[in-house]
C-alpha cells in the first residue's frame, strides 16, 4: 500500500503542498481567470454583448456544479491522486480546444466541460490538501495556503501568455491564446502526477460514509454561496473594464501578474487567521476586503486604486476558499471532509453560475460595468455579515 498523505518531513510536505498547487493553477488559474483575459478580444471578435460575455462563465460555473456534484461518487470509487491528475490532463485539453472554436455554441460546450473536469481536479486536490495538513510537519493553514493559493501561479502564467498572443495582428489571434493555456496546463499536470508519484490517499477513507451537517454549516455556506455570487463579476469583467479605462497592454500586463502574486502570497498572510478561528470569522472578514478591493476600481480610475484594487483581491479571494476547507477541518471528523469539502464547492458554484450573468446583465444597463460591479461588492458585504455568524461547532 502505498504511503498516506499525512505525516512528512517539513520538506516533503512542502513539495507536495506546491504539486497541489500546480493543479489549482490548472483549474482555477487558467480554466477559469484567465477567461477575463480573453474576454476583451473575444468579445470584440465575436461581437459579444456583456450578458454573452458573462454568460460564457456562467456556463463554466454550471459545469462546475455538475462536476462537483458527480466528484464523490467518483471520491468513493477511485483513489483521490489519479482523479486529480487526470481531471487536470482533461482539464487542459479542453482548453487547447478552445482555439480550435469560434462559434458560441461550440465555444459553451467547452466551458461546459471545462467546468466539469476543472471541479474534479479542484474537490479531489482539496481532499488531498486537506489530509495533507493533517501531519504535524506544517501548520495546516499554510499547506492549504499554498493549494488555494496555486490559483495565482495560473494567474500570473496567463498574464504573460494571454495579452502578446492575443494581441497579434492576426484574425482570431485570442485562438493561440486558449491553446498556450493547453499546454501550460498539460505541464503543470504533468509535473503535479510526476511530483506525487507514489502518493495515494485511501480511497475508502476518501469516500468514507460519515454525514456531514449541512443545517450546522448554514451560515458558512451562505456566506461562501454570496462570495461565489460576488468575487466572479470582478474576476469575469475586471480587465474589460481596465480596457474601457483606456489602461495599455503593459498595465494591464502587470496589473494581472500582481493579482496572481498577492494570491500566492496569502497562503503565508492568512495562514495564522485560518488556524486560530474555528469559526466564520476568517469568511466573513475576507469577504470584507474583497468587498472593499472591488470598489476601489469603481470609485477611482487612477491606477495607485487600481493597482491597490488588484494586491488586495488577489492577496484575498482564494484564501476564502482555503477558509471553508479549515471551517470543514476544525468543526467536523477527517471521514465527513469529502461531504463537507463538496458541500461547500458545490454552494460556491452555484453562486458562481448567476454571477457572471447578473453582472453582464446590469452592465448592458445605464451604469455599465461600474454598476455591475458595485453590484457585487454589495453581495460579498452580504457574504460578510451572513459568514460572521457561523459558529464554531466543537
Amino acid at each position: 500500500m502505498p504511503p498516506m498523505l499525512t505525516a512528512r518531513t517539513p520538506a516533503s510536505t512542502l513539495r507536495i503542498a506546491v504539486a497541489l498547487a500546480l493543479a489549482t493553477a490548472v483549474s482555477l488559474g487558467l480554466a477559469r481567470f484567465a477567461y477575463a483575459l480573453l474576454l476583451p478580444p473575444m468579445r470584440s471578435d465575436l461581437g459579444w454583448s456583456y450578458l454573452t460575455g458573462g454568460a460564457m462563465n456562467t456556463v463554466n460555473a454550471a459545469g462546475y456544479l455538475v462536476g462537483a456534484l458527480l466528484a464523490p461518487a467518483c471520491l468513493r470509487r477511485f483513489h483521490a491522486r489519479p482523479v486529480l491528475v487526470v481531471s487536470a490532463v482533461l482539464t487542459s485539453v479542453l482548453l487547447a480546444l478552445h482555439g480550435a472554436a469560434r462559434g458560441d455554441a461550440a465555444l459553451y460546450g467547452l466551458r461546459f466541460l471545462t467546468g466539469c473536469a476543472s471541479a474534479g481536479t479542484f474537490v479531489s486536490g482539496g481532499l488531498l490538501a486537506a489530509r495533507l495538513a493533517s501531519g504535524p510537519a506544517v501548520p495546516p493553514g499554510l499547506v492549504l495556503g499554498i493549494y488555494y493559493g496555486g490559483a495565482g501561479l495560473g494567474i500570473v502564467a496567463a498574464s504573460l501568455l494571454v495579452p502578446p498572443l492575443a494581441g497579434m495582428a492576426m484574425p482570431g489571434a485570442w485562438q493561440w491564446a486558449w491553446a498556450a493555456l493547453g499546454a501550460a496546463g498539460l505541464c503543470a499536470a504533468a509535473v503535479t502526477a510526476r511530483a506525487t508519484r507514489g502518493w495515494q490517499d485511501d480511497a475508502t477513507a476518501a469516500g468514507a460514509a460519515s454525514p456531514f451537517e449541512l443545517r450546522r454549516f448554514a451560515f458558512g455556506l451562505a456566506g461562501y454561496f454570496c462570495f461565489g455570487l460576488g468575487y466572479i463579476g470582478y474576476m469575469t469583467f475586471i480587465i474589460t473594464l481596465l480596457r474601457e479605462q483606456r489602461f495599455g497592454d503593459g498595465l494591464i500586463t502587470a496589473f494581472f501578474t500582481l493579482l496572481g502574486l498577492g494570491t500566492v502570497l496569502s497562503s503565508w498572510l492568512w495562514a495564522g487567521l485560518l488556524q486560530r478561528h474555528r469559526n466564520g470569522v476568517p469568511l466573513a472578514l475576507l469577504n470584507v476586503l474583497l468587498a472593499g478591493a472591488t470598489l476601489l476600481p469603481v470609485l477611482s480610475r487612477h491606477p495607485v486604486a487600481v493597482f491597490a484594487s488588484g494586491a488586495v483581491f488577489g492577496g484575498v479571494f482564494l484564501s476564502v476558499v482555503a477558509s471553508t476547507t479549515a471551517l470543514v477541518r476544525h468543526n467536523a471528523p477527517p471521514a465527513a471532509w469529502s461531504r463537507g469539502i463538496s458541500a461547500f464547492t458545490i454552494t460556491f458554484a452555484a453562486g458562481q453560475i448567476i454571477g457572471p450573468s447578473g453582472v453582464g446583465w446590469v452592465a448592458d444597463g445605464p451604469t455599465g460595468l461600474v454598476g455591475g460591479l458595485a453590484a457585487s461588492a454589495a453581495v460579498l458585504l452580504l457574504g460578510a455579515l451572513l459568514a460572521w455568524r457561523q459558529k464554531a461547532l466543537v
